[in-house]
């Protein structure tokens, strides 16, 4: 059977190389993004909805796998104006975690309708664990909200056959990884990675692909690091 899949923030980075890497015969699978695939603004709190709904016509009425993916990196400085460091945090929480919020209730509604399990594949990262740097606690937050939220789906639904997965990268090389290194000096940030260097989106995409096709059942609730032993627990 071909498993249908959904990848959100699939324009660029990380999200495309998933695309990329689960290119197979087996597979039918469509992406979210601003300039590529279906459009969806998830600062809008009704696109996941309609992104779904979009998703589900493209593949046939049935999805088996959903990736979230999409996320934004930026700065909100604690000496902002009050108004404008709300905005910045409700807008980072709206986008990498609400969203994702919303779409897994959907995927979890939708399998339990049809009875057929599936699986939830969440895109977070090593500042759940570590946090991040003081502009960026939103994002931390956000992520450790995403590590938060796949571990209760999975225990909460792995009798039902759904299965959650999330996946924490340290930096990697996407536009939003590169804008921060600069921002903080790159030698110094890549002398806090005992492997040298960043990750490489197609070595996230690698980990995503598994979780999505073939990690084993008992693996629900599992929390993969990328991060080149910058971070280990």
């Amino acid at each position: 059977m071909t498993i249908h899949i959904l990848v959100t923030g699939a324009s660029r980075g990380i999200g495309a190389a998933i695309l990329k890497a689960i290119d197979l015969p087996t597979v039918k699978a469509v992406g979210q993004g601003t300039r590529s695939g279906l459009p969806a603004d998830f600062t809008d709190p009704a696109a996941p909805r309609a992104l779904w709904d979009a998703a589900l016509d493209v593949l046939d009425g049935r999805i088996d796998v959903l990736v979230n993916n999409a996320g934004i990196f930026e700065a909100a400085p604690v000496d902002l104006d009050e108004d404008d460091w709300l905005d910045a945090w409700e807008r980072t929480m709206r986008i990498n975690l609400t969203a994702a919020a919303q779409l897994s209730r959907l995927a979890v509604r939708h399998w339990q309708a049809r009875g057929s399990g599936g699986r939830i594949v969440n895109i977070a990262s090593r500042a759940a664990y570590r946090g991040d740097s003081p502009a960026h606690w939103h994002y931390a937050a956000s992520k450790a909200g995403m590590v938060g939220m796949t571990k209760s789906i999975a225990r909460g639904f792995a009798r039902e056959g759904i299965l959650a997965f999330a996946i924490c990268p340290g930096f990697t090389m996407t536009g939003m990884a590169e804008d921060y290194m600069a921002s903080r000096g790159g030698d110094k940030l890549l002398a806090d990675i005992p492997l040298g260097r960043v990750a490489m989106p197609e070595e996230v995409a690698t980990m995503a692909r598994f979780c999505a096709l073939e990690a084993p059942a008992s693996m629900t609730g599992a929390v993969l690091d990328v991060n080149g032993a910058s971070y280990v627990r």
